[in-house]
């Protein structure tokens, strides 16, 4: 015999749903404001090396953030991300040599038109997923590293590319930063905010129809047809976002190097970074920040504060991606929080033991 709810009843469990749902979103932006406000005004008391290389684990959560949607939330397994960043990079310096456009515009333009170049890769790739599409963004990565490394960045000259043959460039400027950031700390401050905007702007597509389509094509591609899902439509513009993200992280690397050259992006860094970015997590938004500091602080900690061979590193990121793949497909960001829960519960069950009690003394 099934008992029909009151509408009294009704209401009082709708009610305890809000007050739950209501809870767990206060509770996750006060979390969100404490890790912002650390970031902002503790991190960069640290030392002036230590800035930087928070600086770096900045710009790398949002490249790490761009392939964790479109792996984690898409299903694609781009292996492009560092030939989209290079772009940004190219576009910026280019931009900041040949104009005066400010900084904020600079970033802005150099999002887009990495942001359209993204889209013609994606076009032809568009329709293959897994290993097949791997491979194709693989050689479209090298390609654009062949064409970079030829034409070299620009420094200071005229023309498309910027370049001049001038064989003293001691005298160069660096690529401007904003002007009310010039120094190291207050542009990694600058850094941040953006960031912040930038997975402010993921969040809400993943909780809005974009997101929505994601999942569905992620789980299954016929379904989604079936369920009047635009599929090309919405990979393309996971393709889109992705590589404005990787615009913009050029944008705010370039500034920060100062006077980047192409030799120091090599297509092989799309494989580790997809490695941290699995084990930072694919599926939560955490997981991009977890990912941009093993790619930045961790090789930091091992080779410049305590002198560890940099192969100790690769080591270190192969043994991780392993255990990713065979007990934590949600990397870290998902594991981390359930082991300390499990923990705590162990921890708790011990104490109840020892005081015969429950825990309760």
């Amino acid at each position: 015999m099934s008992v029909t709810p009151s509408p009294g009843q009704d209401t009082a469990a709708a009610a305890r749903a809000a007050l739950t749902l209501d809870r767990g979103t206060a509770v996750r932006a006060v979390a969100i404001a404490a890790f912002l406000a650390i970031a902002l005004f503790a991190l960069p008391t640290i030392g002036a090396d230590w800035t930087t290389t928070f600086t770096s684990v900045a710009i790398y959560s949002i490249i790490t953030l761009g392939l964790g949607i479109l792996y984690g939330r898409v299903g694609l397994i781009s292996l492009g991300q560092v030939a989209l960043l290079v772009i940004g990079v190219w576009t910026a310096t280019r931009l900041n040599f040949a104009t005066g456009l400010s900084f904020p515009l600079v970033l802005l333009l150099s999002g887009l038109i990495t942001c359209a170049i993204g889209v013609l890769i994606g076009l032809p790739a568009i329709r293959l997923s897994g290993l097949h599409l791997a491979l194709i963004t693989l050689m479209a990565a090298g390609a654009v590293n062949v064409v970079l490394v030829a034409i070299n960045f620009p420094n200071g000259g005229g023309g498309f590319t910027g370049r001049t043959s001038t064989p003293d460039l001691s005298g160069l400027q660096a690529v401007r930063r904003p002007s009310i950031a010039e120094g190291d700390t207050a542009y990694y401050r600058y850094v941040v905010v953006v960031a912040a905007l930038v997975f402010l702007v993921a969040l809400l597509h993943v909780r809005s129809k974009p997101g929505r389509a994601w999942a569905a094509i992620r789980e299954s591609e016929p379904a989604a047809l079936a369920a009047g899902v635009n599929v090309v439509f919405y990979k393309l513009w996971a393709f889109a976002l992705a590589s404005f993200m990787a615009g913009v992280a050029g944008a705010l690397l370039a500034a920060q190097v100062g006077q980047p050259t192409a030799q120091s992006f090599q297509t092989q860094d799309s494989l580790t970074l997809l490695a941290v970015t699995l084990i930072g997590g694919i599926y939560s938004l955490w997981g991009a920040v977890v990912a941009g500091c093993f790619s930045q602080l961790l090789p930091f900690l091992f080779q410049v504060q305590w002198g560890f061979n940099p192969n100790f590193v690769l080591i270190l990121f192969g043994a991780g991606l392993l255990q990713v793949l065979l007990t934590a497909p949600g990397g870290l960001a998902q594991q981390f929080p359930k082991d300390m829960a499990s923990l705590g519960r162990l921890a708790w069950r011990g104490v109840g033991k020892v005081t015969g009690r429950g825990g309760r003394t």
